[in-house]
């Protein structure tokens, strides 16, 4: 279609005639912007690319504007949201890719430190309720915050691309991070962990007083949110995706175990961090309790991969 049948179609028309068209000669600046709206009136998610002077108002328009690095000029780059260093077109692929990818990983470190942190929550107000001693003390707190917030968040967001991750349908960019379904998935993996928690929390009251059983709940929680790293790296199961896919998430474990062991049985760790001694025993049930919730949510993903 050339601009000078495009001044000649009004907007209804142009809407009705928009997929068939696939190349556009001879428009103006105007002529482009009108067909940047056209499907953008049709909910479609635009990019536009362009190099010169008079592609920078549709550039600017567009949801995504690509300007390219190497031939455009400097008006197209300042309107563009997006530059071609190598003015591949091919290397839109990969953007688009590693813009999913980087989404993905932003959407599975929230629900990690989301879903942990309200594990936390929901032991406290157990115990609150129940009118039992706290399960944790301050310093436990502040040793699972730079822990667990740290290390295996860092390690989920150096997650690489999955198979498929082209295939998948565009997002809503509408859509919020916090969906229902997303809100009620890390409500129910924090319940998990708090489970588990309070069970060794139990145990250690029944077997030693008020100082083990925080000292195992500390030590349940820490652990349990180590091994939820691996259940946030992917929608998918560990089984499916690779546990060695990303050797940074299992450095970030194992460093997270070595720093609570040297909690639990450096002795001068064990006075400043309030630890009381475990027994062998406890500590089987430490890591027990900490590991369920993480068999429980892998289950339940390899029947949803099952069934679909």
């Amino acid at each position: 279609m050339t601009g000078q049948e495009l001044d000649q179609m009004d907007d209804q028309v142009l809407g009705q005639k928009l997929s068939s068209i696939a190349v556009y000669a001879r428009v103006s600046p105007e002529h482009k912007i009108r067909i940047v709206e056209a499907w953008q009136g049709k909910k479609r998610i635009v990019a536009m690319t362009g190099d010169g002077v008079n592609d920078a108002p549709a550039l600017k328009k567009a949801d995504i504007g690509v300007a390219m690095g190497l031939m455009g000029t400097e008006v197209s780059k300042d309107a563009a949201s997006m530059i071609l260093t190598d003015d591949n077109f091919a290397t839109l692929i990969k953007a688009v890719a590693n813009g999913r990818n980087v989404y993905r990983n932003i959407r599975n470190a929230v629900q990690f430190l989301l879903s942990g942190n309200m594990a936390g929550i929901l032991c406290v107000l157990y115990t609150s309720v129940l009118d039992f001693p706290m399960p944790f003390a301050p310093v436990h707190l502040l040793f699972i915050n730079l822990l667990t917030d740290s290390l295996p968040a860092i390690a989920i967001g150096m997650e690489p691309q999955e198979e498929g991750l082209l295939e998948q349908p565009p997002r809503n960019p509408q859509e919020r991070i916090l969906t229902l379904p997303f809100f009620i998935r890390l409500f129910a993996q924090g319940l998990l962990i708090a489970a588990g928690t309070m069970a060794a929390y139990h145990m250690g009251r029944e077997t030693g007083g008020a100082g083990t059983a925080s000292t195992m709940a500390f030590s349940t929680l820490t652990l349990a949110r180590l091994f939820h790293g691996f259940n946030c790296r992917s929608s998918r199961s560990v089984l499916r995706l690779g546990l060695c896919s990303n050797m940074w998430s299992i450095m970030a474990f194992e460093a997270g175990v070595l720093l609570l062991a040297a909690v639990l049985f450096l002795p001068g760790l064990q006075v400043l961090f309030a630890a009381a001694d475990l027994s062998l025993r406890q500590v089987t049930a430490v890591g027990v309790c900490a590991f369920v919730p993480t068999v429980v949510i892998q289950a339940a993903k390899l029947v949803r991969e099952s069934l679909a």
